[in-house]
């Protein structure tokens, strides 16, 4: 009878327990944290209003909003899905503040142009078009630039639909089940292998005789 390999027996042994922590930490972790977001981001709406937030902070998701466009910089469009197209305009604020996202409206017209001028705006906050990839920005902790996104809309554009916290995924629970999944199959791979090496070598040619 072959000898167990105890290197590759090691690394598989280390890989299967990565995968299982990685589930727990997906369970225990990381989807207690998403539910208690979630309760948070659920009550936003009925909350006060606020000004608009200087930096990110995804805690301020969905609670309405309000700033003061003194100058609007540029107005550029984005995806809004079966909707068409999202113009947002970029405007100063106060002296020093960063610039403010406002989503102005929706347009199903590519070349649609949007005659804003600016003022005072309310809304809900949300976030802004990011075309930074995820894998950035789960190695990077980027975050995620805050948007404006309007009660009223310019003439000439659809008005914008409120924020759905039913958009906002929660799939720890799945990505929890995926990691034990592959510890298992690849526990029940490994084992196989080393069935197959450790089986008396006697054994192959007396089942044929």
């Amino acid at each position: 009878m072959r000898r167990v390999p105890i290197l590759p027996t090691i690394v598989a042994g280390l890989a299967i327990a990565a995968m299982i922590a990685l589930g727990l930490w997906q369970l225990l972790i990381r989807l207690p944290e998403k539910e208690a977001q979630l309760a948070q981001l659920a009550a936003n709406p009925s909350r006060p209003p606020i000004a608009f937030p200087r930096a990110p902070d995804d805690s301020l998701l969905f609670r309405r909003s309000f700033a003061e466009c003194r100058q609007v910089e540029t107005i550029t469009r984005a995806g809004a899905g079966g909707a068409g197209y999202r113009l947002i305009a970029v405007c100063r604020t106060s002296a020093g503040a960063p610039p403010v996202q406002v989503q102005l409206g929706t347009t199903p017209d590519p070349a649609k142009q949007a005659a804003w001028t600016g003022g005072l705006v309310s809304g809900w906050i949300s976030h802004a078009p990011d075309a930074t990839p995820l894998g950035a920005r789960f190695f990077t902790r980027i975050p995620r630039q805050m948007l404006l996104v309007a009660d009223r809309s310019p003439e000439g554009l659809a008005p914008n639909r409120r924020p759905d916290i039913g958009l906002v995924p929660n799939n720890h629970l799945a990505y929890a089940g995926q990691w034990f999944f592959f510890a298992a199959v690849a526990a029940v791979i490994y084992m196989l292998a080393l069935r197959r090496r450790v089986r008396p070598q006697g054994s192959g040619r007396a089942a044929r005789g």
